[in-house]
């Protein structure tokens, strides 16, 4: 079962993404000549992004997991 706090980060890492794909296109569309600045900066960008999505979904997954391995093996008590 997915929880709730895992959908906000799961969320969170597609905006980390969409913000560095983002940068990238504000630096293809400059209009100044030299854009080799503005280039890496939104390639790395969209790499720090990606980088940073993958990392947050790993430990929000392995925090859930870790949370909710104890819980299943508890027995219910009103």
């Amino acid at each position: 079962m997915v929880g709730m706090l895992q959908i906000v980060t799961y969320l969170l890492c597609v905006y980390l993404v969409f913000k560095g794909f983002e940068i990238l296109q504000i630096a293809l569309t400059s209009a100044r000549q030299d854009r080799a600045a503005g280039l890496i900066i939104g390639i790395l960008a969209v790499v720090i992004a990606f980088g940073a999505a993958i990392t947050f979904s790993r430990m929000i997954d392995s925090q859930a997991s870790s949370v909710s391995s104890p819980m299943q093996r508890a027995p219910f008590t009103p």
